[in-house]
């Protein structure tokens, strides 16, 4: 192998251990009491070392959720082609899968966008992840209004239905996490997995719930809630 190319698979190599080790700690620990030494530590390099991948502790952050964001890009992508053969659900089921796979995760990078943008931290990459993120709502819409014109779905501006999908999935990450609800809540799991099927089928008027029916998502999304 080229000696130019191997250095640079090492060092894309170390710059995902860092992403590794920064959200590892960021899970066990929160984001007020990790720094930079500890994650060079956890990655077993010098703090400096850091510093050659990322400007700032802030700049880890902001990779962490672009490439949150990204990796629900790719999968938007694949599943707007089972759309257009006929899963029409498929889309549907790419967001939630990906958004409620690991709710402590979802969790962690909703509190760390929102007090990025509270500090104005990095408006520059915020404005890419809102980018990103405007590129995959604008999908999901476009999939709305075809289902809507087809007699699929309820007729509503399309950014109902995006707003829904948010708002659905942010509250079960929180009940996920809800200390209130703990002792009613025996199956975490498959309330999770309830809830991702309202999701999926909000406002269908089709008739083909039936053939789309909890169990059977559930079995095919190969999602882990615990």
């Amino acid at each position: 192998m080229d000696k130019a190319k191997e250095k640079v698979q090492r060092f894309r190599a170390r710059e995902q251990r860092i992403l590794d080790a920064a959200l590892e700690l960021l899970l066990e620990h929160g984001e007020e009491k990790v720094t930079v030494e500890q994650i060079a530590e956890r990655v077993d390099i010098g703090k400096g070392t850091i510093y050659k991948h990322f400007v700032s502790k802030t700049e880890i952050y902001m990779r962490l959720l672009m490439d949150y964001e990204r990796a629900l890009t790719d999968r938007l992508k694949s599943a707007l082609a089972k759309a257009e053969q006929g899963d029409i659900t498929a889309p549907a089921r790419a967001y939630f899968e990906s958004r409620m796979a690991d709710p402590a995760k979802d969790r962690l990078f909703q509190r760390l966008e929102e007090k990025i943008i509270a500090l104005n931290l990095a408006p520059e990459m915020i404005a890419e992840l809102h980018a990103v993120r405007n590129s995959n709502a604008s999908a999901l819409n476009r999939v709305f209004e075809r289902r809507m014109e087809q007699g699929l779905l309820k007729k509503v501006p399309a950014y109902y239905y995006y707003s829904a999908y948010w708002a659905l999935v942010q509250g079960a990450v929180e009940l996920y996490h809800s200390r209130s609800f703990a002792d009613v809540i025996e199956d975490r799991e498959g309330l999770m997995e309830f809830i991702m099927d309202v999701g999926v089928h909000i406002g269908d008027i089709s008739g083909r719930r039936s053939e789309d029916t909890p169990e059977s998502s559930g079995s095919n999304t190969g999602s882990s809630f615990g």
